[in-house]
Formats: C-alpha cells, structure tokens, sequence
C-alpha cells in the first residue's frame, strides 16, 4: 500500500482508492487473503466502535496509512456492531484467485509476478437489507422502507427482505410521522432533496423514485402483464416501490433479494396511532428503548421468532374489522379451552427453524446446505401439523383458511430429504452435505477418494517398517498438500539420494519430505475430491432454483405457521393470567370490569405482590372521566391500562379483565408523562402542547384520548385554563371516549355543565401522618392532593415538608376568602357557547392570498409546479 508524496499510487493502492470511491460513504471491507482490510479513516471509525488495534502500513501523499482488519470467518459479529452503530459497509471481495490474475497478466503481456487480485464490491451491507441469520434479531422485523411525494400523497413501500414481505400504502403528509411509528423501519430511503423527514434517512437518486418504472419493475419481477391481481396501488405507492427495488438493487450489486407480491394496506385497515401514543403505552420498547418492560414483553408467549414478529405487527396495527378481529379471537379461544392439544402444539413449534427467513437468504444467493434443511424440516413438520389438525373438531373459520397453506410441498420436501444429510453443514466451500445413494457418480468419487486415504494410511504403515522410524507420519495442510513428517534427529536418514523420498520443508524439530507414491495418491485423492465438490455444488444449485420457484407457496406455509403460533401463545398467555375474551361492538361505549395493566401486574407478580384492579365504564351520556388523587395513586396505571386493553381486543388478544366490551376505536391518542426534545429546541411543555394539539386536531368521536396532567409544565393560571379549555373541546366539540387526569381540582366545576362528564378520584388514606395509597377508583371529586404526604414518603427533608405545610396554610386561607384559581369560572360560557374569536381565513381565502402576492414573472418552471402543490394542498 505503499506510496510516497511524488510518486504514482502502487497498483493494489489506485484498486483500493477506486473502490473506495465507488463505495461512497459507506466503510469498505476490502478483502486481503483471510483478512477484511480498512485503510485512512474508514479505519479509524472502525477501530474506535469494534475497539480492535489500529496500525499503519506505508505512506500516502505524505501521511501514514491507518488501518485495521478483522479475519473473514468471523466478520459477521463485527459487520453487527457496525451496522448497530449506524455504520453501511461495503464489502469488496476478491473476484479472482491468484492463479487466474497470473494467467490475466500474461495475456495481457504484463508480468505474473506482480499480477494483482481483481476485486469488486458484491454487496452494500445496511441496516434494512440484512439476511444473515447472525446479524438479525429473531423476535424482530427488519423493515426497510421507501419514501415518495407524488401530488401531494406520500408513497410508503416496506419490505422485510430477510422473509420477502412487501406492503404498499400511502398517506397525507401529515399523517407520516404516524405511519412510520406503526412501521418502526430499520431504515429508510427517500429520494435526494426529501423535504419531509425523519432526520436519519439514506438518500437515493430521484430518477429512481418513477412510479411508471415502479410498476414495470414489479410486474417483471412477479411475471405478470397487470398489477391489478394484486391492488389498486395509487402512483405514490408505485413511486415508493420502484426506490426501494433500486435501492436494494444498488445495495445487492444486481442481485435482488426475495420480494414477494406487494400487499394493499387500505388507509383505513388499523387503528391509528401517533408516535407519542405508541411512546408513552410502551408497546414494542420501554422507556429505555429495550423490549423489557414493554406490552409485548410482558404479552409474548410464542414459540418461534417468527410468531413473535407476527405478533409486534399485530401491537403496531389494532384491526378495525369486527369480523377479522373476532377471527382472531376465536382462535385463540380454540386454542386457549384445548390446554393438552395447546402444549403438544407449542412443543412441535418451539422445534420448527425459521423457514421464512431461511427462504430469504435462500433467494438472496447467501443461503446454505443448512438454510436447504430447515425448508425441508419446516415443511415436513407443517405437514404433519396440518394432517393432525385436519381431524380436530369445531375448528374456528380462521384456523380452517390456513391449513391447506400448510400442505403441498410432497414433492419438494421428498427431493430435500433424498438430497441432503441429516444435519446439513452451514458452509458448502468442504462439501458433505448432499446424501449418500442421491448421485451414483457422486458416491463412486467418494469411494475413490475414500480409499485413496486408507492407501495413504497404508503408506504410512509401511513407511514406518521400511526406515525404521516409528514416529514417521503423513499429514496434509492447505499449502504443502500431503507430506511425510518425522523429528529432526531422523531427518538425515530420508535425506540420501537413494532414499526414495525429497525434501520439502525444515521445521524447528520436524523435516518434512515428498515420495512418487505419496504425489500420485494425493493427486487422486485431489481430483476425486474436487469433481465430488464440483457435484454437490451443482446439485446445491438445483436446489436452491427449485426452493426459489416454490418461493410464494412456501412463504405462505411460513405465514400460516406465524399465525397459528400466534394464537396459541395468546392463549397460552390468556391462561397464565386468567385473561378474559373481550367482546367487540360497533357502539361508542368501553365497559372493563376489573380491568389490570398487564405490564405492571407482571412486575407485582414476580415480587409477590398484588395488582389492585379497576372497574372503567364509558357510554354515550358520560364518556368523560375527570379523575383526580395523589401522585403515585396508580391514575396514570388506570389511563394507559385501559388504552391497552383496547389496543390488545382490536389486535385479536385477550386481555386482562373479568370482562370487557369494547365500542371500536378508530384512533388512540395517549398524552401521559411527557420529556423535553433538547433536539428540536422544544421544551417538556411544548411536547405536551404539540401532543395535545394533534389529539384536538385528529380525534374524531370515534376514538379513544387518555390524557394526564395537560397544563403542569406552566404557570398554575396558564394550566388551568389550558387544561379547562381542552377538557372543554373534547366533550363538547370532539365528542369522544376520554379519561383525563388532573390535580386541578377547580376541573370539578365542569361537571356542572358538561352533562356527558364524571368525576372520579384515586383513593388515598392518611393514617398517623403516614399516607396509605389504595390505587383504587371511586367515584366523586378528589378531596385534596396529598402532595406534602408523597413528599415525606419520597424522603423530603422533615424540616422542608414542615415548611410547606406553613405555607399551604397561608394559601388555603387566603384561597378560601377570595373564592381561589375558580373564581368566576362559573360564569363563563360552555366551550361551544363562547366568544367567538376572530376567524382564521379560509382555505379558499388564504390560496386566493398566496396568489395575489405571488411574482408570477419571477417563478421558474420548477418553482411555478412546487406552488401549484402547494396551493392544491392547501385546498385539501
């Protein structure tokens, strides 16, 4: 790699600098004999996240070149860490073997001493893109996701390529930071000059981002004339799907992974959430960004890593079909009255590999003899689930659909098992793999190369009576091939000319010969053993193309598995923690009778203690709780417990109650605990605010708001009225089922003219200046706060807790003889009955502004369609 500041780069140091150019800012593993080489900087950022040593070899304009490696047979573990720390690397293999650069050069009238490996970049490796059983998480998706604007629509195209899954769906521009929650993406990939966020995007050429492009590619990738089988999708979808099928494209370096046919997702198929939503109920990841201490922690009981991803998809997007949520449900009602059947169940899957993402690496030209035998253990075992439960009684509607998923793989399976040993090996380069009595050729190679080493071993014996040297031994390595070994004080002997044997090799107490014999038996052995490996891989690639042509029908086994994992282990959960089957109506009403947050009772359970339940009942005439108490009285358990207990009902769970009905919810909306974003320069009160104004502006009366303590993070007047402005709107204007919690005890003045509104309250107790929290929910107002006695219990200083008590003294009696923060209040008009406030200008009224202020003759074409957009937008 050596070069001076005047002199030429050496050839290996121009291929290096070539490829790194073509791999962008992505770090280049650049492939040296067993080791993955990075060199300048790419080296230094590699060395600091894997923490390996950092060196430097020669000169490059004047400057030490740093560089690191790390050996190709365990580069995945290190490719993990990169990719984890938000790395993209490329990986630059060597194309050719020394052998063929020599024969290149002397065609080329170059000289072969100094012949140079070609390599080339084979794969882009990202977070999105990965397959590699290694590097992914068994229990969790691995979505990429594409990102276009057509007309003021964005297109969302995701795939899962490590199982091929790909869903196309769009949606205002407002709507995105929801859909992207719901997705969770590993990564994402927009067009260059994407104006509408995340922060952390990969940037594509827009050229690529063509709807009509997009629909040509799919169409040529599933070997149809019309996408219309498959969807209506709108051009913003197809724009999306034809950047991500580029993008991963690009990154495969022409090989595309495994897409199956793209699935429709209606902009109205789930209940919708926003990120804060999806934040504070803690569903997939807990405040620490783990899976513990997270709802599908505490719900998932699944058998393979695939039910588990099934199920977080089932979390992210709650159904709003009644029928397809009660499909759901009695499956897990089939499963949950069959405990004996369920546990035979769960014991056939806890042993099933995971054949869907086997396929993917399969497809993606990275599988292995072992990924080939789990597609045939999986489907042999789907089989025989399928012939069990064809013969169970009463099955449920859903469990009836996907049993024939679960057959039709005879013949492949039967061709895997004749094919392939019983435990395929993970790498093909040693061969083994495919079976005895397959391929008679293939058996006689072996038997040619098998007694090729018993006559080497017959050597060896022989050899030892010939020279007398019983320590004599023929070994074989990757360079020398086979070779005679005996210790250095024997070495003379085998030395003389008429000894039959030449040396090789002196080693520190060993010298090394070659004999005639041993040469042509090695040369047997040799081409046996490569014209048997040559067969295997022939008889591995037929393989592979005869999974690839099953691909679709296999995936659909896989799904079916997924989903029958699925409601046995919601079952299996359900029985646990006597869970109850939630019924499901069209009503606008929520009635849970002894309701629990299942994440907390989890937490009780494992140190003995119990979960006081509660009791939430919703209608028509009082669809508003205004809740009050003390701090840590359990008012926002109760809040975010009921928002999961509909979140589970609609995702087909049962759920942690006596009983419960459920009005469907169309939107969930939780603004509970709130923290600033340093970020985007906002405040703890402006998050809440910003949360809050996307409850009022989003909600319908549908839907379902829990929200906690609106107005604390300001001045006590600003957040009472803010708090008595919002409670307001959303019973009189939006109309929807709501608990709201507060230490405002002014609120309770709503009730008095908020018909549809209750008051409710956590039970508190303080016995012998100690205070006892019941975590109970009556009825009624609050009585007091008990603020100084949570103090005291948090361990504030007695002499400060005394202090205060002086003080609110002072304030209670001076609130007592001024009617306190509430007075007035009573007079002022309902939410909807009060002073107009001067009118925002109409849609109409605002883009007939924008285009009299407009300089026509100063817009470029480009500028003249982006205000076009705009103005449309603005009419939508």
């Amino acid at each position: 790699m050596a070069a001076s500041a005047s002199s030429k780069p050496t050839p290996m140091m121009e291929q290096y600098l070539a490829l790194k150019h073509e791999a962008g800012g992505s770090l280049l593993f650049y492939r040296m004999g067993d080791f993955f080489e990075l060199f300048f900087e790419d080296a230094k950022i590699a060395a600091d996240i894997l923490d390996i040593a950092l060196t430097s070899r020669g000169e490059h304009d004047g400057q030490p070149v740093a560089m690191c490696g790390v050996p190709v047979h365990s580069a995945e573990g290190y490719l993990a860490r990169l990719i984890k720390a938000g790395q993209r690397v490329a990986i630059a293999e060597q194309i050719e073997t020394p052998e063929e650069a020599k024969a290149r050069a002397k065609r080329e009238g170059k000289p072969t001493s100094k012949a140079l490996v070609a390599r080339d970049i084979v794969r882009f490796v990202t977070a999105g893109t990965l397959t590699e059983e290694a590097l992914l998480e068994p229990r969790r998706a691995n979505l990429l996701v594409a990102l276009a604007e057509v007309r003021g629509s964005i297109g969302i195209a995701s795939c899962d390529i490590s199982t091929g899954a790909m869903v196309l769906a769009d949606c205002p521009p407002e709507m995105l930071g929801a859909e992207l929650a719901r997705l969770g993406a590993t990564e994402i990939v927009v067009p260059e000059d994407w104006a509408h966020g995340p922060d952390e995007t990969a940037f594509h050429a827009r050229s690529a981002f063509s709807s009509d492009a997009g629909a040509e590619r799919l169409k040529s990738l599933h070997g149809v004339s019309t996408l219309d089988g498959f969807g209506d999708f709108s051009r913003a979808m197809l724009s999306a799907a034809g950047g991500l099928i580029a993008y991963l494209d690009h990154v495969g370096r022409g090989t595309l992974p495994l897409l199956l046919p793209p699935v429709l997702r209606a902009e109205a198929a789930g209940m919708a959430m926003d990120e804060a939503t999806r934040g504070s109920l803690e569903i997939l990841e807990g405040q620490n960004g783990a899976r513990a201490g997270s709802l599908i922690a505490a719900l998932d009981r699944c058998s393979t890593g695939a039910g588990s991803r099934l199920l977080a998809e089932d979390l992210s997007s709650p159904l709003l079909d009644s029928a397809a949520i009660e499909d759901r449900l009695a499956l897990v009602q089939f499963w949950h009255d069959r405990p004996i059947e369920r546990a035979n169940l769960r014991d056939v899957l806890r042993a099933l590999p995971d054949i869907g993402r086997a396929l993917g690496r399969i497809v993606a030209g990275r599988g292995s003899p072992r990924d080939l035998g789990q597609i045939r253990d999986g489907l042999g075992e789907a089989y025989r689930l399928q012939d069990w439960l064809t013969r169970e009684a009463d099955r449920p509607a859903l469990l009836d659909k996907l049993l024939p998923h679960l057959a039709g793989h005879g013949a492949l399976t039967d061709l895997l098992s004749r094919a392939l040993v019983a435990s395929p090996p993970t790498e093909r380069s040693n061969g083994g793999y495919i079976a005895e009595g397959y391929d008679a050729s293939l058996d006689e190679l072996r038997v040619i190369s098998g007694n090729a080493r018993k006559a080497i071993a017959a050597m060896e014996a022989r050899y030892r009576d010939e020279t007398g040297i019983a320590s004599l031994k023929i070994k074989h390595n990757g360079v020398l091939g086979y070779f005679i070994e005996v210790p250095s004080r024997h070495g003379d002997a085998l030395m003389a000319a008429d000894s039959g044997f030449t040396h090789r090799q002196t080693m520190k107490g060993a010298v090394r010969f070659n004999s005639l014999a041993l040469h042509e038996e090695a040369s047997r052995i040799s081409e046996a053993g490569g014209r048997a490996l040559a067969a295997e891989e022939a008889h591995f690639e037929e393989l592979v193309g005869e999974v690839s042509t099953a691909r679709e029908a296999i995936a659909a086994t896989a799904a079916a598995l997924a989903r029958i994992d699925v409601g046995a282990a919601n079952a299996e959960r359900a029985s646990q923690g006597d869970w109850c089957r939630p019924a499901i109506d069209e009503t606008q009403g929520l009635s849970i009778t002894g309701g629990r947050h299942p994440v907390v009772e989890a937490a009780l359970d494992k140190s003995g203690e119990r979960f006081v339940a509660n009791d939430c009942a919703l209608r028509g005439d009082d669809r508003l709780w205004l809740i009050g108490g003390p701090n840590m009285g359990g008012k926002s358990t109760f809040l975010r417990q009921n928002a999961l207990i509909v979140l589970m009902a609609q995702a087909g769970c049962f759920v942690p109650a006596k009983s419960a009905r459920i009005g469907l919810v169309d939107r969930l909306f939780s603004r509970v605990g709130a923290s600033d974003n340093l970020a985007r320069g906002r405040s703890t009160f402006m998050v809440e605010m910003v949360e809050t104004a996307a409850i009022l502006a989003q909600a319908t009366e549908r839907s379902f708001v829990i929200l906690d303590e609106v107005g604390r993070g300001t001045s006590t007047y600003d957040g009472l009225a803010l708090a008595w402005a919002v409670v307001e709107a959303v019973h009189s204007r939006i109309g929807c089922r709501c608990l709201f919690a507060t230490h405002y005890h002014e609120l309770a003045r709503l009730a008095e003219t908020c018909e549809n509104l209750s008051l409710h309250h956590v039970r508190a107790r303080e016995w012998k200046g100690d205070l006892v929290l019941l975590h109970e929910l009556a009825e009624g107002p609050a009585d007091r706060s008990y603020g100084l006695a949570v103090a005291k219990l948090a361990g504030v200083p007695a002499p400060v807790v005394e202090r205060a008590r002086q003080v609110l003294e002072k304030l209670e009696k001076a609130r007592s003889e001024t009617g306190g923060l509430a007075a007035g209040l009573g007079e002022l008009p309902l939410f909807a009955a009060a002073a107009p406030v001067e009118a925002e200008p109409t849609p109409e009224e605002a883009t007939a502004a924008r285009l009299r202020d407009a300089d026509l003759d100063a817009l470029s074409p480009r500028d003249a369609l982006d205000l076009l957009y705009d103005l449309k937008r603005g009419l939508d």
